[in-house]
């Protein structure tokens, strides 16, 4: 194993574990490899009717969101998000813009340093997720239509439940394991919502700046999986990557129509371009420093914001075709 490439994922599991606290703007320098910081793992308590912190939402509600039926009956969507650092970074926002859009009834339980064998039933002892949060659990006790699920794809052994299975030590072996992660998950929750199964929502991650490929595959597989399943895909990757260059990663990006037209949410407007990551921070969309106890972004953040519309606009798209 190539010493750079050792030392970048070794950071990477570290900084996966934590989400941001606000101290500072990002900079204009060019991305360094991230610092390393301790790791907790908490959930915020989370509500159907409350930000999952359980206090208001640090930002003001999307300037363009707008109430509308949840459903083609006019039921708004009961939404259930799960996933890995990511997702607690994302999980207000996400909130937010569900609610907004779309009136919808939300839970979050993201952990930090998490990946799809964490939210599988019989995993409790060798898991970041207890009994109570597993996928299958919140489906029973919610009952939501759609489970989203965000997850980058825990590649270095960071959670025990991936039995030291490593995608730069076995590439082929982590994409098998990974794959029938994947379908045991899908399984599980549907038989949780026994005759009314959730529809699940796998949302594509952006560029790996590390190791291009190995998001391409995890992508590769959602869409595997949710092809067999009857799953939806929401490309929230899709919107944080350059257009034409899917995998390719940048930490700015032209900003796009509906920056322009909220500009606090263009960073740069003198150069007509946003920031997506931080400089210290190459795997996260929070433009505040991770810390130690992981916690939903406290600051705008323009990818955050980009991936959040993308899952809203697939949830509501199927909820009012049905």
């Amino acid at each position: 194993m190539r010493k750079p490439w050792g030392v970048g994922v070794a950071l990477a599991a570290v900084l996966l574990g934590a989400c941001g606290d606000p101290s500072s703007e990002p900079s204009a320098g060019p991305p360094a490899v991230p610092e390393a910081s301790a790791t907790t793992h908490q959930r915020p308590a989370a509500s159907p009717g409350t930000a999952p912190s359980g206090k208001a939402s640090s930002e003001a509600p999307s300037p363009g969101a707008t109430s509308s039926s949840g459903t083609g009956s006019g039921k708004p969507p009961t939404v259930l998000y799960l996933g890995d650092s990511l997702a607690m970074e994302n999980q207000e926002v996400l909130g937010r813009e569900l609610r907004g859009g779309l009136r919808a009834r939300y839970t979050s339980a993201p952990y930090s340093g998490t990946t799809l064998c964490d939210y599988l039933e019989g995993s409790a002892e060798r898991s970041l997720v207890p009994a109570a949060d597993k996928a299958a659990a919140l489906v029973r006790s919610l009952r939501p239509d759609y489970v989203v699920l965000q997850f980058w794809g825990n590649a270095w052994g960071y959670t025990p439940c991936m039995d030291g299975i490593t995608y730069d030590a076995a590439r082929e072996r982590y994409l098998e394991r990974y794959a029938a992660d994947a379908r045991r998950l899908t399984e599980q929750i549907a038989a949780a919502g026994a005759a009314r199964p959730p529809r699940v929502v796998w949302v594509l991650q952006g560029p790996d700046p590390i190791t291009p490929d190995r998001v391409r595959r995890v992508n590769a597989l959602y869409e595997e999986r949710a092809a067999a399943s009857g799953g939806l895909l929401a490309d929230g990757g899709k919107a944080v990557s350059p257009a034409g260059a899917r995998y390719t990663w940048s930490q700015y990006l032209p900003c796009n129509a509906y920056e322009r037209s909220h500009p606090e949410y263009c960073t740069q407007r003198d150069r007509d371009r946003t920031a997506l990551h931080r400089d210290d921070d190459y795997l996260h969309f929070c433009l505040a420093p991770t810390t130690s106890t992981p916690k939903p972004c406290p600051v705008r953040s323009p990818g955050i914001l980009r991936m959040a519309r993308e899952i809203t606009r697939v949830v509501g798209e199927h909820a009012r075709s049905r």
